[in-house]
Parts: structure tokens; C-alpha cells; sequence
């Protein structure tokens, strides 16, 4: 007799299948929720780059991780801000530029030579992009000396701009100015999106 007869099989049904799946899902969902809630808890917190003003570093759509624990602004770094520009709210988004000078330092911009100079130091950068000659109107009028933009840091703040010079509203700009380092939300260290190239910032 064959025993193969008597034996009995349990198959799922598809829509147990279904149910089963829909369960990995949710758990998936769940434990992701769980991870982002505490990298927030923690302080970091996930951006999304908005707009070409920090190419070639940064194109849009992609996605930072950003460090906001005990972080002090320094040269070279880039930041996400939160401004409170009542005169121009669609300015109040969080905002991705990168740290130039901090407190009490001199910065000037020459236009011609397309330099930016730090208490006397020409910046060695590589994304550097030349300015229209004259072509002055994006920047703070009171800032500009003998056709070079010069200022000097207040306390408390830092002096910030887009990788990509010629298009980039930063503090060069009335608009954006000088930002307050307790705007500063943190330093954007790794970048998560495309996933081929998540790696540290420079």
C-alpha cells in the first residue's frame, strides 16, 4: 500500500501567503520607523538637497545624513540652517552651504581675480567658479568696498556659500546674510542617496 496516501500536506493558502508577506512589510516599516525615529531622538536627522546651488559637491534630490550633536562650525564644512527671515519666508526652509569663515573673521571676495580671501589667506578650492565681472546685484551693497565684497564675521555667526558660486543666494546675499550658529541644525556628513556612492562628505 502506498503510504503516500495516507499522508496529509498543509499549503498555505494564497491569501495566507498574502497575509504573511503584508506582516514582513509592516515589520520592516516598523523597524525603520524605529531606526529613524532614534537617529532624530539622538540628533542626527535625514535632509534632501534642494536646488543646484551646491554643485558639483551635492546635486539635487540627494539625500544627507546630518550630525547635530555638540557640532561647532569650522571651515570646509556643510552645514544645514534653518533661517527666521520674516521679510522672505520661502527663504525659511532648511538650507545646505558650506562653512567659509566663522566669527570674527575677515572675508574678502574679489570679483575679478575670483578669490576668496580669509583674514589675508587666499581659499584653495577646487569648485571655484568665476563671477560676471560687475555683476554685483546678489550681493549686500553695504558689503561691497572697492568693487570686492569685505566684511568681517560678527560673534556668534558664520559666513556661508553654495559650492557653486555663480549660482548660489548665501551670505553674500542681504537676503541670507550673516547665519546665526544657534540656526545651524548640523553638519551634513554622509550622503545616503544615490546608493552607490554613499560616502563621507568632504
Amino acid at each position: 500500500m502506498d503510504q503516500t496516501q495516507n499522508t496529509e500536506y498543509c499549503t498555505p493558502s494564497s491569501a495566507a501567503r498574502s497575509l504573511f508577506t503584508a506582516f514582513e512589510y509592516m515589520e520592516i516599516i516598523a523597524l525603520c520607523l524605529f531606526v529613524i525615529l532614534g537617529m532624530y531622538a539622538c540628533g542626527f536627522r535625514i535632509c534632501r538637497v534642494s536646488g543646484d546651488s551646491m554643485q558639483p559637491t551635492l546635486d539635487s534630490e540627494q539625500l544627507l545624513l546630518v550630525n547635530g550633536i555638540g557640532y561647532e562650525p569650522k571651515y570646509g564644512d556643510i552645514v544645514v540652517f534653518h533661517q527666521l527671515n520674516e521679510q522672505y519666508p520661502i527663504y525659511n526652509e532648511p538650507i545646505i552651504k558650506r562653512v567659509i569663515a566663522t566669527e570674527g573673521q575677515h572675508v574678502i571676495i574679489d570679483f575679478k581675480a575670483a578669490t576668496v580671501s580669509v583674514d589675508g589667506q587666499v581659499l584653495d578650492e577646487s569648485y571655484m567658479m568665476l563671477y560676471p565681472d560687475g555683476e554685483y546685484h546678489v550681493f549686500a551693497e553695504h558689503h561691497i568696498v572697492n568693487g570686492a565684497f569685505n566684511a568681517i564675521v560678527p560673534e556668534g555667526y558664520v559666513f556661508l556659500m553654495g559650492d557653486n558660486r555663480n549660482g548660489s543666494l548665501d551670505s553674500r546675499s542681504a537676503i541670507i546674510g550673516f547665519v546665526d550658529e544657534r540656526r545651524i541644525l548640523g553638519e551634513a556628513i554622509v550622503s545616503l542617496t544615490p546608493l552607490e556612492k554613499i560616502v563621507p562628505l568632504p
